[in-house]
């Protein structure tokens, strides 16, 4: 599994769920988008601050907290 060093967990940020690069955006919003089939381009889209590696790097965590 490559590293995920876009995924940061900070008590004081979302109530210490795991975000996309301390932004207000976690986890798991990436994954119900993505579970409600939404593009890639489409999450992109609605949260311009976001890039493909985030999304991904949401993906592996996901499935690393799943298989461990």
């Amino acid at each position: 599994m490559g590293k995920l060093d876009r995924i940061t967990v900070n008590p004081q940020i979302c109530l210490g769920q795991p975000t996309i690069r301390g932004m207000r955006i976690t986890v798991s919003v990436i994954l119900k988008m993505l579970a409600n089939n939404m593009t890639n381009q489409e999450i992109l889209e609605a949260y311009p601050e976001l890039e493909e590696e985030d999304i991904r790097q949401a993906i592996m965590y996901k499935a690393s907290r799943c298989f461990s």
